[in-house]
């Protein structure tokens, strides 16, 4: 996931269209499509989600194996001036991270080897709502920084399972909040808009549903536990 991140920071950083920063001035695209006060689209794109622990005692870190996921979505843009924005950005996305426990958490109890090792799928139903800051417009591109905050239904939570990790059921609070910042680039090709972007995400509520076990080799370690992670999104309007 880090190499696509870089990747695709050098293809923002290096697109052609940087060029018409230092020529003369282009035959404007869409030229007048900033100007409505409603706009809809779509994207598409990945993700990369990850967790940061707090402890309880000195144990070695518990390890996240995360992988690239993805999401797909629709876009409300709502034009308040010629530099702000607001955004909605409702979608469906999809992760999976791989705790790595150490041995050190069983403290002498027994244990299989699977047990150092919890899977954890997420489907968020996530609703961001932006503010949008763009720069003005340079011939056919327009730079802009997104900040906000957000709320996310896991619903792959477990939160109501009865089953906890004594039979292999990691729990997850279903209802999350986050805060966002990110940048991208709008590129006003012939027919559309094309908008590349990154955002951060960072949880404000502990995740975790402790195990009914408060000495749960699992959890009971654990004082907080929040997602963060990266998203990479293609928009088109």
């Amino acid at each position: 996931m880090k190499k696509i991140i870089i990747v695709l920071a050098v293809l923002l950083s290096c697109n052609a269209s940087f060029a018409q920063l230092f020529t003369k001035k282009k035959i404007l695209n869409l030229e007048t499509m900033d100007k409505k006060i409603l706009s809809w689209g779509y994207f598409l794109g990945f993700n990369s989600y990850d967790f940061k622990f707090e402890y309880e005692r000195d144990l070695d870190d518990i390890l996240v194996d995360n992988s690239a996921g993805f999401q797909v979505g629709l876009t409300g843009d709502l034009r308040l001036n010629d530099h702000f924005n607001l955004r909605f950005e409702p979608g469906v996305y999809f992760t999976t991270r791989n705790l790595q426990y150490n041995e050190s958490y069983f403290d002498g109890q027994d244990f299989n080897p699977s047990d150092l090792l919890r899977e954890v799928k997420s489907t968020y139903i996530h609703l961001p709502l932006l503010v949008k800051f763009s720069t003005n417009r340079i011939n056919n591109i327009r730079p802009f920084i997104v900040g906000g905050v957000s709320t996310a239904i896991n619903l792959a939570s477990n939160e109501k399972n009865p089953s906890d990790n004594s039979g292999g059921q990691f729990r997850m609070t279903t209802n999350n909040y986050f805060y966002e910042v990110g940048f991208g680039i709008d590129l006003y090709l012939l027919y559309f808009k094309f908008t590349p972007s990154i955002r951060g995400i960072f949880a404000i509520n502990d995740e975790v549903i402790r195990d009914l076990d408060p000495n749960s080799p699992w959890t009971g370690n654990i004082t907080k536990m929040r997602t963060r992670g990266i998203f990479i999104n293609f928009t088109f309007r």
